[in-house]
């Protein structure tokens, strides 16, 4: 081949609250594709993807101001053509099922190989959707389960990234000082999370809680 006949290197976008995860990612990645650039908050990502218009984001999911849903939903409507890919520690089923929705063309998790990663960039940038092995279940489910429902779910849209985070464990039967310990935050704040998700989801106890999570399978 060529190097007129070469496929065209991709450009592409890193967001991530790492800087060590980063710059891991760039040195792998950078015999692949160019990466052009990179941010570590909801507002920095949107500002400079909109100024670099990449071909393909890795987005991460958690992350200050509203996560990777935020960076989305800021950039889905004015650049249509960007296209994003979740790339994350988290293999939740609410994290894919809401990164899917919001307009992600896939989601992988952090445990894959840089020529996998390589090679999923490549095929979201080409169009396809790209899930690692076990996550494309969650997605399959989700919209076999529902055909006919409406792609977005108000009450769930409605909590933050931190209070599913907390939803899910508490779900799961975790006590506030194992969540607290499992998220690395003080048990006070696991106190709001609930309070704040009791009151938005307008239920009195965590049981309630927990049959609702489990409807929609977020344990």
């Amino acid at each position: 081949m060529t190097d007129s006949e070469a496929p065209r290197r991709l450009r592409v976008f890193l967001v991530d609250d790492h800087a060590m995860f980063r710059a891991g990612v760039r040195a792998e990645l950078g015999v692949h594709v160019d990466v052009i650039g990179e941010a570590s908050t909801v507002s920095e990502a949107v500002n400079r993807i909109a100024a670099t218009e990449p071909d393909v984001v890795l987005l991460d999911v958690h992350m200050p101001e509203g996560g990777g849903r935020a960076v989305l939903d800021a950039m889905r409507r004015t650049h249509p053509h960007v296209r994003f890919l979740a790339l994350s520690v988290s293999d939740a089923a609410e994290d894919v099922i809401g990164l899917i929705r919001a307009g992600a063309r896939g989601y992988v998790t952090k445990t894959i190989s840089p020529d996998e990663l390589a090679a999923a960039i490549r095929r979201v940038a080409e169009g396809d959707a790209v899930f690692s092995p076990r996550l494309a279940g969650f997605v399959l489910d989700a919209f076999a389960a529902r055909p006919d429902a409406p792609v977005a779910d108000p009450e769930l849209d409605q909590l933050t990234n931190r209070e599913r985070e907390v939803l899910r464990l508490l779900a799961r039967g975790y006590a506030y000082k194992e969540i607290a310990k499992e998220l690395f935050i003080s048990i006070k704040t696991v106190e709001t999370h609930v309070s704040n998700v009791l009151r938005k989801l307008q239920m009195s106890n965590r049981y309630e809680l927990s049959r609702w999570a489990a409807d929609r399978r977020l344990v």
